[in-house]
């Protein structure tokens, strides 16, 4: 199916590809159906573009790959709903806040975006830890390089 997005254009997707938000995202809760495109090879970056509205996009990452300590549990109610049986079945984003100079871009660790890599259910949470923000330096314990 095409689908127009906001940073590609027109783009081909596949319908098994497509995440479904069963309550949408907060703030935009009649958003339920989204897809993770890489933006670029290294597939450190992504964005988490609607389906259904071009331009609604999000770019995330991996806050693993950024943030060594974070750790979280997800509630009950979660993993019943996404109908998550083991670790591997999850994949974890953050929600970038892109800044000029990129180096100064947040990732949003208060709500992070949890999906069922296998069924494709999907939910962004709000972990109650106020140990994490909505806006943690994305480059202040990276340990990795990462080029664009």
């Amino acid at each position: 199916m095409n689908i127009q997005t906001k940073y590609f254009n027109e783009l081909t997707i596949n319908k098994k590809d497509i995440l479904h938000f069963e309550y949408g995202l907060p703030g935009f809760i009649n958003e339920k159906q989204f897809v993770l495109l890489p933006l670029s090879e290294e597939k450190v970056y992504f964005v988490l573009q609607s389906v259904q509205t071009p331009e609604l996009a999000f770019v995330v990452t991996n806050p693993f790959l950024f943030f060594k300590d974070y750790d979280f549990e997800l509630d009950r109610a979660t993993v019943h709903s996404l109908e998550i049986k083991e670790p591997s079945d999850v994949a974890v984003y953050s929600i970038l806040t892109l800044q000029d100079p990129f180096e100064h871009t947040t990732a949003n660790l208060q709500a992070p975006v949890i999906v069922h890599v296998k069924n494709k259910k999907a939910k962004q949470v709000i972990l109650n830890d106020d140990k994490y923000t909505t806006k943690h330096a994305l480059f202040q314990e990276s340990p990795i390089s990462v080029k664009e």
